[in-house]
């Protein structure tokens, strides 16, 4: 194949570029320091591109084992479906410093299950169900005897996990390195090197209410990914409209409202000539990911919170790291809805949402060693990148804690973006004088000329705004 260094390549342009961003000073740096990690040192840790110290990269590595690697795939014993719980068993317990890589699945595989269930073991025992057996029963957070059925759909993500953390407690940080992410291939022979994703334009997107001549439809585009990585864009192969569902318990399902609900591809009308000639850049990364709560036992994994969960972030993928507030025994992370690509705001409802399979470090820094540190404040799920920090903001930065005992509910009427946009403002302040030094008149200053904030999404219920500093700006500061 080419590598950007054969001119008479068909798609020379194309190979040219990837192959000068993969060599960006930048980029090699991360690299090598992610070769460093492997060892037990703190990735990053040198020249000060990481919100980890050297003093706390050298405490915490301490403390870290000869490493180990583990495998978690994604089948019926080792998901959980729309919902996190700190009372969940882990599925596999580790230390700081070992290496997970784990299997994930889109809760979308069933919208077009030839390509993306058929003859994968794994995704067959999730999505299996008949009128005798039901392969995953509870689908989110909801009562056993909800009338969609059990769990009710009050969640939706297939989560693989939790991986429990020897010694985390909470008051600790964990920091989560993506170390790689790959497509999923499709198991069925006669897509042999594709994976294949699913956008639903659905009842809960932005644009439901506000559709030209009140034309209300739910439209899911089914998109084709190259498995081998190769190919960086996506492209359309149809769309159809949602043909409503009876499931196999004889439920009808007018909208898309349970997960997994088997589509009969006899009922449905599909468009082939879409988006016709157009490339959609993947940026593959993990829409849902975090830690299990404190506040409850059940929790909805569609609103986003402390600890993470669903921030449908695009920038959460290969190379970026996690830090996440452990707020339980173990911090039991799990992680889930997996992407091709997103755009920011996610606006008609979901992503391409496509299997992947991710390679996680995860590095414990305990309570004792955050004192004068830039993680000792951290209270909420913030991303660090080769060249930027991403801090979440939240309409309600803890909503099961700020909204009561009804805030599973309460959340999907009370969000906006004017609190989330608030809350990355107070957050990025906090930031900017707590780890970087900064008064506050010179953080509002900088905010207002250097970060910029963005609407991360507006179909999670808890609505997120991100805020991204790059790290060059402060590259010739010395406290």
């Amino acid at each position: 194949m080419c590598l950007g260094d054969d001119p008479t390549c068909a798609a020379f342009a194309e190979h040219r570029l990837r192959y000068r961003r993969d060599m960006e000073p930048e980029r090699r740096a991360f690299l090598k320091s992610g070769f460093v990690a492997t060892g037990g040192a703190a990735a990053l840790a040198a020249g000060g591109l990481s919100l980890v110290s050297p003093a706390l990269a050298q405490n915490s590595a301490r403390r870290l084992k000869q490493t180990a690697h583990y495998h978690l795939p994604a089948n019926a014993e080792t998901i959980h479906w729309g919902y996190f719980s700190k009372s969940l068993k882990p599925q596999v317990e580790i230390d700081s410093g070992d290496f997970v890589t784990i299997e994930t699945l889109t809760h979308h595989a069933n919208d077009d299950a030839e390509r993306m269930v058929t003859g994968d073991p794994g995704a067959e025992s999730v999505f299996l169900w008949t009128k005798e057996k039901k392969g995953v029963a509870r689908r989110g957070a909801g009562p056993e005897d909800s009338k969609l059925g059990s769990g009710g759909g009050l969640g939706v993500h297939i989560c693989t996990g939790p991986v429990a953390i020897r010694g985390a407690e909470p008051g600790d940080v964990l920091e989560v390195r993506i170390l790689d992410v790959a497509p999923r291939p499709s198991a069925n022979p006669k897509f042999k090197g594709l994976t294949f994703g699913s956008n639903a334009a659905a009842w809960w997107g932005y644009h439901y209410n506000d559709m030209l001549e009140g034309r209300k439809r739910e439209v899911v585009t089914i998109y084709e990914v190259d498995a081998s990585g190769d190919r960086d864009w996506a492209k359309a192969v149809y769309s159809f409209p949602w043909p409503g569902v009876t499931d196999p318990d004889g439920r009808d399902h007018p909208t898309i409202d349970y997960p997994g609900l088997p589509v009969d591809h006899t009922k449905t009308k599909r468009t082939y000539d879409v988006l016709k000639g157009i490339r959609v850049p993947i940026r593959p990364h993990f829409g849902t990911m975090g830690l299990a709560p404190a506040e409850a036992d059940m929790v909805n994994s569609i609103p986003p919170s402390y600890t993470g969960g669903n921030i449908d972030n695009w920038r959460i993928g290969k190379g970026a790291t996690m830090y996440y507030p452990v707020a339980v025994p173990g911090a039991l992370f799990s992680v889930g809805d997996p992407h091709a690509s997103q755009g920011d705001s996610e606006l008609c409802g979901t992503a391409i949402e496509c299997s992947l399979t991710g390679t996680f470090q995860f590095i414990l820094h305990k309570k004792a060693d955050l004192a004068g540190t830039s993680l000792e404040a951290l209270d909420f799920p913030m991303i660090e990148t080769s060249e930027d920090w991403v801090l979440s903001g939240f309409s309600y930065p803890n909503y099961l804690k700020d909204l009561g005992p009804d805030a599973q509910n309460a959340i999907f009427q009370k969000s906006s973006i004017d609190l989330a946009m608030r809350d990355a403002f107070r957050k990025m302040r906090q930031f900017l004088m707590h780890a970087k030094g900064l008064t506050e008149d010179e953080a509002i200053s900088l905010m207002s000329v250097a970060v910029d904030f963005g609407i991360t999404q507006v179909v999670d219920g808890n609505w997120g705004v991100h805020a991204i500093v790059k790290k060059a700006i402060f590259s010739e500061r010395t406290a």
